[in-house]
């Protein structure tokens, strides 16, 4: 099955990352990851040895970087406009990154076509993308459940972001195809 086209970041979002405080992204980013944590116990124990190693993400089409320390199941996330220091480096278009978190697109092709790029330690990637792939996360259904009386709304608004850019922001159906 031939991979689809990455759609890029909308350039709003890009321009709207220049100039927002990242302290409340980071803090709000490492909020929600905790609560992943706590739902997927098993996605960081899977991580292994690799449960203290930090991960640069980096969305190639957005003005930052997001350094994830897992902390074996206590992770935080700092958001940066610099580069980052860490084990492993995992960089592609936004809608790349999210497409695996959701299981939409395959690792492995985006790698070879070069969309994805890894450098550093890359069995520590791999075993990130495992675990991740194992949890199959679904990031909206993720953020709609700490939103109490909001959580339709996000849904709503994921799915028709979603529609409009192209980017994977929830796991697909499993008869959908990208």
């Amino acid at each position: 099955m031939p991979q689809p086209l990455i759609p890029i970041c909308p350039a709003a979002l890009a321009r709207l990352l220049r100039v927002v405080p990242l302290g409340p992204l980071s803090l709000s980013l490492t909020a929600c990851s905790r609560r992943i944590a706590r739902r997927h116990p098993g996605l960081f124990r899977r991580l292994g040895e690799h449960g203290r190693t930090r991960f640069v993400l980096d969305p190639a089409d957005l003005p930052v970087v997001l350094c994830l320390d897992p902390n074996n199941g206590c992770p935080t996330i700092r958001v940066t406009r610099r580069r980052c220091d860490g084990a492993a480096r995992i960089s592609g278009p936004l809608a790349a990154l999210l497409g695996l978190v959701h299981g939409a697109y395959d690792g492995d092709a985006l790698f070879f076509s070069r969309d994805l790029v890894i450098e550093g330690d890359t069995a520590a990637a791999l075993a990130l993308r495992n675990a991740v792939d194992d949890a199959e996360l679904d990031l909206s259904q993720e953020i709609a459940a700490m939103s109490g009386p909001f959580a339709r709304f996000i849904l709503q608004a994921a799915d028709f972001a979603g529609r409009r850019t192209g980017v994977c922001l929830a796991r697909p159906a499993e008869d959908a195809a990208w």
